[in-house]
């Protein structure tokens, strides 16, 4: 059978029916056209294929050929990934920009990984050794913060026959050779392909046990996320999504970052190159890029490409978690990506669902999620996959497809408001929208790990600020002077707590991240004053008279006050609520 069999018979922006045969399968992976455009079969009908190109058509023409892969849409995975950045479907933008220019050619051929460098191999089997699937053969150190782990693919296994020594060797080195169940022998390098819409199989999924600890006091105390679990950012334009993503994976206890840029615009892309090729890791004191990968599938790059980069960096973040990784991906957003799926729905006319977007969207977004979790590797690791999805709903209406079907596989939900953005309340997660559904699951970590009271000042917490939601309801009605003095005291708290506590300042040396044990301190400190305001006013002591000692104001301030290593100036503040409290009872003594 000649490869130039099958011929274009018409173009579709990026859906290009062919024609020739019956011998393409679905998601195989195709070359189109005489540049040999990247393209994956994504309908078959008889003598009829439907392929969508992950590049730029103009120019394609009927009769062109086309030329099969005999394979699925796969990526190569290996060391090299880190510290780099990448299109929607593995190719290295920095590569391409050295061969292009500032815009990406089309056609470009370019290896994943650099086959040029060198690592410093070190071999971990020897000749005789059996050889299971996700066994690990050999390690190199890929940054200064990730020791690398080539594994057999989850589909092999077999018997070592013969080893290299240890010294430095390519990405395309053999390194170990395998004879297989079958006989076949199989040649194993530090590098392996992988398709990118197949999971790659693991032994266990376990139960959620410990939360993904960001630093972010409204998230970690109110919202947790477990690690290895779903999380979803919903919020209109320039409600913070990408700022709170940008938070998240500069600070949170994840191993590794897998930051997707998904359908947004370039200028995001380059803000979070620039930034994180310049942050010093708190965790490492390396750049954070040594623990990162970067996909950018900008607003201008095909569409099509974009269908296809959340399953790339999912790929990517899995074969960090066989390693043994903790990962957390950031997909920023995925409505763009349900656009583009839509788009190309329509181009292979499909009956349009709900606002145009097709009928297997569901579906697909739950392939995406489902790939997260807390995971038993083939090889015996403990490694998980937490998914942060940001969701942009257009107007900010959260009853849309794309975010009612997120809903459905996310259990944890920050909602973003466009009022407390606007307020430069930061993070704006709204806290009587949002909600965590891994409260229960955490419990006893929480409870080991600091104490059960941290979950009791929680709840309260929680409460004030409800009561504070019902209250302001009656105080747009009538104004707060006809309140009683118990519920000014709600409202007065509930402004400490909004921006003393749940408001966190991203620019600030101290505030930018906050360990676990102070945030609980500082709602241990918060509910001192509470406590003891609620017994003054049982006594009939006006509120005002409270407030005049500052020392509400001084709550405000502590944020930025008590520095994250040295807790122990809790205690001044502690004091100086018993102090203020006891001014003013001395008073109406």
């Amino acid at each position: 059978m000649s490869e130039t069999k099958y011929y274009i018979e018409g173009v579709n922006g990026p859906v290009v029916t062919v024609k020739g045969g019956r011998g393409l399968a679905m998601m195989d992976m195709v070359e189109v056209g005489t540049e040999r455009l990247i393209g994956e079969v994504v309908s078959v009908e008889g003598d009829v294929t439907t392929v969508q190109v992950y590049e730029d058509t103009t120019g394609l023409m009927p009769g062109m050929p086309v030329f099969p892969k005999g394979a699925p849409m796969s990526i190569t995975l290996g060391p090299g990934l880190l510290n780099n950045i990448y299109d929607g479907i593995c190719r290295p933008l920095r590569g391409i920009a050295e061969a292009t220019g500032a815009f990406i050619g089309r056609g470009i051929q370019i290896p994943a990984l650099d086959e040029e460098k060198k690592w410093d191999v070190t071999i971990c089997v020897s000749p005789g050794d059996e050889l299971a699937p996700g066994a690990v053969y050999a390690e190199c150190q890929e940054t200064p913060v990730i020791r690398h782990r080539s594994m057999m693919r989850p589909d092999q296994s077999g018997t070592v026959l013969t080893v290299v020594p240890d010294g430095a060797y390519t990405v395309t080195d053999t390194l170990v050779t395998v004879k297989n169940a079958a006989g076949e022998i199989l040649e194993l390098k530090l590098a392996q392909q992988w398709p990118i819409r197949s999971p790659r199989p693991v032994e266990a999924r376990c139960t959620i046990t410990r939360p993904l600890v960001t630093g972010q006091r409204i998230i970690d105390a109110l919202f947790p996320l477990g690690k290895g679990g779903c999380a979803a950012i919903p919020g209109p334009f320039g409600a913070g999504k990408t700022v709170t993503q940008h938070q998240l994976a500069k600070w949170s206890d994840a191993d590794l970052i897998v930051y997707l840029g998904c359908g947004e615009r370039g200028n995001e892309m380059t803000e979070v190159l620039d930034e994180f090729s310049e942050l010093i890791d708190p965790h490492t004191d390396q750049p954070l890029m040594y623990r990162t990968v970067l996909l950018a599938n900008t607003s201008n790059m095909p569409v099509a490409a974009r269908e296809a980069s959340i399953y790339t960096g999912m790929t990517i973040a899995e074969y960090y978690r066989d390693m043994g990784y903790h990962v957390a991906m950031m997909a920023d957003s995925t409505s763009r990506w349900a656009e583009a799926l839509r788009e190309i729905s329509g181009r292979l006319e499909e009956m349009p669902a709900e606002e145009g977007f097709p009928a297997y969207l569901s579906s697909r977004l739950a392939e995406f999620y489902e790939r997260a979790g807390y995971m038993k590797t083939l090889s015996g690791k403990e490694g998980s996959i937490t998914i942060i999805g940001a969701v942009s709903p257009q107007g900010g209406d959260f009853s849309e497809p794309v975010t009612q079907n997120t809903k459905r596989f996310i259990r944890t939900f920050w909602a973003l408001d466009r009022s407390l953005a606007y307020a430069r309340h930061f993070p704006a997660i709204n806290w009587n929208q949002s909600y965590s559904e891994y409260l229960t699951d955490l419990t006893p970590w929480y409870n080991e790990q600091l104490g059960e009271d941290f979950l009791k000042l929680r709840a309260r917490l929680q409460a004030v600020m409800k009561e504070e939601t019902s209250l302001n309801e009656i105080v747009k009605l009538i104004g707060s002077d006809i309140l009683p003095e118990d519920q000014k005291l709600t409202i007065e708290i509930a402004r400490v707590i909004r921006l003393g506590f749940l408001q966190q300042n991203s620019f600030h040396a101290i505030d930018t991240y906050v360990p676990m044990e102070k945030t609980k301190r500082m709602m241990a400190v918060i509910f001192r004053l509470f406590d003891g305001c609620r017994g003054l006013i049982a006594k009939s002591v006006p509120l005002s008279q409270i407030k005049a000692t500052g020392i509400f104001e001084k709550l405000v301030r502590m944020k930025y006050e008590i520095p994250n290593d040295d807790l122990s100036q809790f205690g001044p503040y502690e004091q100086a609520v018993d102090e203020a409290i006891a001014s003013v009872a001395a008073l109406y003594q």
